[in-house]
């Protein structure tokens, strides 16, 4: 027997499967009634209490933030040790527009081109724990994220993680008969494994199989898997659904933010008592009628329970009618234009944190969450110094604002934030961009994460060899420099499941694959119990 026929690859279902299908089939012909201005509605509230029991006396929550397009995390954390750096300056300073940070230490030119690395100025250093021997940076616009790391202890680094079947070595990828995830550099494909464990077409995430033996703990489980960024295959699990905000709170039937439709209370009133009336003896009918007053009134509750989005700490008090885009606890300075606009990212997080808040405070019924927010625009083919940059200033914003916001409300503890992406970048410029990869480094964020350390050893740079078009130097660099992943979604997946009260067992049955691996390995101990 090879060793490749001993990896498990096992498919992703589990036990709560069957128990979920009669809630799912209430739950889809709820949405197809509900279609067109109910259809938020219709998926924000959709959710069933048919789970695993898990209890909890306290009160947790994860927030994944999803890059959308696929980061380009060698700009984001960089190592700055004399070899790695030699690498990356060798490699990304190619015409016509290099992509090549500038070295710690490096002043800033104010005059030089938008998003250049010389109006940048040089990376910003970090010091981990354990530095394995080199040296760190990150990103010059992420200078809001070096205290949380270095000072604070509440932020920490897990470098080259990826979708993985099993550990794979650099001459194991090449070989057919090694398992590898399917559909590789593909962004749809890597989008859904990232967050459901499988190629396009998988249809429970990860996120939302926790949420399955947690929802049972939640008094209100429609409140167990929460959105603010539309529909996330990462919140969908076999029994919950989940439940969709906009960045102003509960999305209502139909209505805008006065309670108004066309313009009158009366009709919206009228909408909710004809979708919430059985007007037969139909089952099917009876269950829509049941599930339509259920998201009434969890609309409802959270219309009442949800503190101000004006109210410190989530944004600064004015008088009369509070805008969240106006707030500037919400606005970033863009490096482009230098201009102070709203960011999309911290508007969703605000809304998280009010949710996070009324969890603490016991007021909606729950004690374990699972989030999701996002952001686009990382598919950086071209003009990436440009655009990278002020989505690096984007995303270091919004994570200090949501650390900022949880310490005032005395949950840092509580909550744990992730960033995700559907893959890394290639090492290699195409010209004023990069091309898709694989591995990624990312962060993670909290009060209860053992910060100022890299979970993961930092991958070996080197340059390519011009005669195969390879990175031969590096065991962990592919063609054109892509990262081969040495950490796993799965070990991230499961370490949090962990945290969030879930057993070993639990974690093979949400993380099949995590089999393949070391049980000493399968927590990457970022996290304190």
């Amino acid at each position: 027997m090879t060793s490749s026929s001993r990896i498990r690859t096992v498919p992703v279902v589990d036990a709560t499967h069957r128990a979920g299908r009669r809630v799912f089939l209430r739950q889809a012909g709820a949405l197809s009634a509900l279609a067109g201005t109910g259809a938020p509605l219709a998926l924000g509230l959709m959710a069933a209490g048919e789970s695993t029991a898990q209890t909890a006396a306290d009160y947790r929550a994860i927030v994944c933030v999803f890059l959308f397009g696929g980061n380009d995390s060698f700009n984001m954390v960089l190592p700055t040790d004399s070899a790695s750096f030699a690498a990356y300056t060798a490699t990304r300073n190619q015409a016509p527009d290099s992509i090549a940070l500038l070295a710690p230490g490096t002043a800033a030119v104010p005059g030089a081109a938008a998003g250049s690395p010389a109006r940048l100025g040089g990376v910003l250093p970090i010091a981990p724990i354990d530095a394995q021997g080199r040296a760190f940076a990150l990103h010059p616009l992420m200078g809001r994220l070096v205290p949380l790391f270095d000072t604070d202890r509440r932020l920490a680094i897990l470098p080259n993680i990826g979708p993985l079947v099993t550990p794979t070595t650099k001459a194991q990828y090449p070989q057919r008969n090694h398992p590898r995830p399917a559909g590789l550099f593909s962004h749809n494909d890597q989008q859904n494994t990232w967050q459901a464990l499988g190629p396009e077409g998988t249809t429970r995430g990860w996120g939302g199989r926790i949420g399955d033996r947690l929802a049972a703990g939640n008094t209100r489980a429609a409140f167990t898997t929460i959105s603010a960024s539309g529909n996330a295959v990462f919140l969908a699990g076999n029994s919950v659904r989940q439940y969709q905000l906009g960045t102003n709170g509960a999305i209502r039937l139909a209505a805008d933010s006065s309670g108004n439709t066309f313009g009158s209370t009366a009709v919206t009133a009228a909408l909710e008592r004809i979708v919430s009336r059985s007007r037969g003896s139909h089952v099917i009918e009876a269950d829509l009628a049941a599930v339509s007053q259920r998201a009434i009134d969890a609309e409802m509750q959270l219309r009442t329970t949800l503190s101000p989005a004006g109210q410190a700490p989530f944004g600064t008090p004015v008088s009369g009618a509070y805008n969240a885009g106006n707030d500037p606890l919400l606005r970033y300075t863009s490096p482009i234009n230098g201009a102070v606009s709203a960011n999309g990212l911290a508007q969703q997080l605000q809304v998280v944190a009010r949710m996070v808040d009324a969890g603490m405070r016991g007021a909606t019924g729950v004690r374990r969450q699972v989030f999701f927010v996002s952001m686009g625009g990382f598919d950086s083919h071209d003009l990436q110094n440009r655009n990278h940059s002020d989505l690096m200033a984007r995303l270091a914003h919004a994570l200090g604002y949501f650390d900022s916001v949880l310490g005032g409300l005395g949950a840092r503890g509580n909550v744990t934030t992730f960033t995700a992406s559907d893959f890394g970048r290639t090492f290699t410029s195409n010209g004023d961009g990069t091309d898709h990869g694989w591995g990624s480094h990312h962060f993670v964020m909290g009060g209860a994460v053992r910060g100022g350390q890299l979970y993961g050893r930092f991958p070996t740079l080197a340059t390519k060899n011009p005669n195969n078009n390879n990175f031969d130097g590096s065991a962990d660099q592919l063609g054109n420099g892509s990262l081969l992943p040495t950490t796993s979604v799965d070990q991230l997946g499961a370490t949090l499941a962990r945290w969030m009260g879930l057993s070993a067992a639990d974690a093979l049955e949400i993380f099949p694959n995590l089999a393949n691996w070391n049980s000493s390995a399968r927590d990457l101990g970022f996290l304190t119990a």
